[in-house]
């Protein structure tokens, strides 16, 4: 599978609705991935600052990321594979 990321721009959200978005995000990819469409959650990260997010899943396609958020009604500015670079494993 493949890692997306799906960009948000959320001004004024709390701390309290960011995660409930992140609780919904993540029962819409457990649906999805029961309905036949795998896609995981993997991780967020939350840039208070500049009321920004990034949110990193697995799915085969970009679509499938879309529909979760979509069902999650959680908004994103748009979802675009991305590498998920983690530290290697010694």
């Amino acid at each position: 599978m493949k890692v997306f990321m799906a960009e948000r721009h959320l001004p004024g959200i709390t701390a309290e609705q960011l995660g409930a978005a992140q609780a919904a995000a993540i029962r819409e990819s457990d649906r999805a991935t029961g309905a036949g469409t795998p896609v995981h959650y993997l991780r967020s990260m939350y840039v208070p600052g500049d009321e920004r997010c990034a949110c990193l899943f697995e799915a085969e396609s970009a679509e499938a990321v879309r529909q979760v958020n979509d069902a999650a009604g959680v908004p994103y500015t748009r979802v675009v594979e991305a590498l998920d670079l983690r530290p290697p494993v010694s």
